[in-house]
């Protein structure tokens, strides 16, 4: 930062306070998250359990390697069996091919080739939404 000498006071004064302080407001909200019944977060884990199982199964029997997640909305599939393409030319074919969109995970890597036949399906999503993914891609790749 530069500036005023009162400008940079200023800012290095409202730094200081944010830096040590910038969840003050969450608190609030926290406490509220931490009041709720136990059954509200085995809700959310069992809807997003329920929603995991169906389109991992779904990639499973498209042909897809997956890598089943015990704590994420994400599911980290290899390709390697289905293509011989790198993940960013298959996420970049698949909306064309299943109308599925997903994310090469070599985009999270600093070394070009790591993450190569990796791609991520993200699951948040409702199931009707999940079960028709998981058709169009064993109909992309099943034939």
């Amino acid at each position: 930062m530069t500036g005023s000498r009162e400008l940079v006071a200023a800012v290095r004064t409202t730094k200081q306070f944010l830096t040590y302080v910038a969840s003050g407001p969450f608190q609030y909200a926290v406490a509220e998250a931490l009041a709720l019944p136990d059954t509200y977060y085995t809700g959310i884990r069992d809807d997003l359990m329920a929603k995991r199982d169906i389109l991992a199964e779904g990639l499973r029997d498209a042909g897809f390697q997956v890598y089943e997640p015990q704590g994420t909305y994400f599911i980290t599939t290899d390709i390697a069996s289905l293509t011989d393409t790198d993940a960013l030319t298959f996420c970049r074919a698949l909306p064309e091919r299943a109308g599925v969109v997903a994310v090469p995970n070599s985009v999270f890597y600093d070394h070009p080739t790591a993450g190569r036949t990796q791609v991520r399906f993200a699951f948040c999503k409702r199931p009707d939404i999940l079960t028709e993914a998981a058709s169009r891609l064993r109909k992309a790749f099943n034939g």
